[in-house]
């Protein structure tokens, strides 16, 4: 079967772009945003993702204030053959302009939560390290991913429940990633099995001159599977660039981190420090917590509305919690954004902290399962 971009000199193999060259269950296309207010009074994400050997594509926007309370919209349909139908119910991606501007949308619907919000390009593109990785204690390859990142500002609105929260040039980030991944139900047989230690951080941060891009993911013994470090050069919104001109873009060296964990009741970082290497300057940043996301909102370890999960030829629904009043604890919760304030010296700056730390990690005392620092576990 063609589809409109069959027209375009863009075929991998000899067959039309309709159709994947692997028939891996598990195969996916994704684009996940998050935009956020400086200060805390907000932080959304975004997810929108196909998985066309699984026959579905799914989506979903959730949104945190600072008074605790996270709304969530979830929607999921067949895959259409088309996958630039990038439309799951009322929710709509809109590619605008390529690697420039999309744009979200949300129809008025029977959950209350609508929105209208465009992403406009603060950076260039930048293409990240291949992600490989193999079922523990044997040759399968479980997942590899390929994904690229970008800086931008969001305009708009998200409501919900008639009350609409303006989004005014929102610092925000963006991937667009593909590959396989885990996802969906498990297949019958030996099942993809999920890593039972993870200790992965990411923090992309808005300066008033650029923007810097840490992450690390390490095994319980501290040392790193993956870790890259970035500065990217920060345009204004109105300003014209070449989203492909790595002009201005460097690598630079992921440094340590010396993170606090205080909170008893839980894994997540209160505050601490990490550092970036650039060209042997140490540039220390410190992190100030201040609003919480729980990436549960748009399917991550979500037990009914997880990626890529059949939910038939289309639904939707939508969820509502107060991030103060769960136990911290909670499995699915523990892969979080906290939005951040960062300093270094006088330099200020805000960014969000991706965490997930489960299992052991021996430099911060954490043992197996997810009991606090410093807690006995049986």
């Amino acid at each position: 079967m063609l589809i409109k971009y069959d027209d375009l000199p863009l075929q991998q193999t000899v067959e039309s772009l309709a159709y994947l060259d692997t028939s891996d269950r598990d195969a996916y296309g994704r684009y996940w945003f998050n935009g956020y207010d400086p200060e805390g009074e907000f932080y959304f994400g975004i997810a929108f993702a196909m998985y066309p050997n699984r026959e579905v594509m799914d989506c979903a926007l959730s949104v945190v204030r600072k008074d605790g309370s996270q709304d969530s919209f979830r929607a999921s349909r067949r895959c259409p053959i088309d996958r630039t139908e990038m439309q799951v119910g009322p929710l709509k991606l809109e590619i605008t302009e390529l690697m420039r501007v999309l744009r979200v949308t949300i129809e008025d619907n029977d959950t209350g939560i609508t929105a209208d919000l465009t992403f406009t390009a603060t950076s260039p593109v930048h293409e990240e390290p291949t992600d490989r990785v193999r079922q523990e204690g044997a040759v399968r390859m479980v997942a590899q991913m390929k994904r690229y990142t970008q800086f931008g500002r969001w305009n708009g609105f998200i409501g919900v429940k008639g009350e609409k929260q303006a989004i005014v040039n929102a610092c925000g980030m963006r991937d667009r990633s593909w590959g396989w991944r885990f996802c969906g139900e498990p297949q019958g047989g030996t099942h993809r099995l999920r890593p039972s230690q993870a200790f992965y951080l990411w923090a992309p941060i808005f300066w008033d001159d650029r923007c810097t891009h840490y992450s690390t993911w390490e095994n319980a013994d501290g040392v790193p599977l993956k870790s890259f470090a970035q500065i990217f050069p920060l345009y204004d919104n109105n300003t014209e660039f070449d989203v492909m001109d790595p002009t201005g873009f460097r690598n630079i060296e992921a440094g340590q981190h010396r993170l606090e964990f205080n909170d008893p009741e839980s894994r997540f970082v209160t505050g601490g420090e990490f550092d970036l290497i650039d060209n042997g300057e140490l540039i220390t940043v410190k992190v100030e917590p201040l609003l919480r996301f729980h990436m549960y909102g748009i399917g991550y370890a979500h037990p009914e509305w997880g990626h890529g999960m059949w939910k038939g030829d289309l639904a939707w629904t939508s969820e509502h919690w107060n991030v103060n009043d769960v136990d911290k604890l909670t499995p699915h919760l523990q892969h979080c954004q906290q939005v951040i304030r960062v300093t270094h010296g006088d330099r200020v700056g805000h960014g969000v902290l991706e965490q997930s730390v489960i299992g052991p990690h021996h430099r911060y005392g954490f043992g197996p399962g997810l009991a606090p620092l410093g807690a006995s576990e049986a």
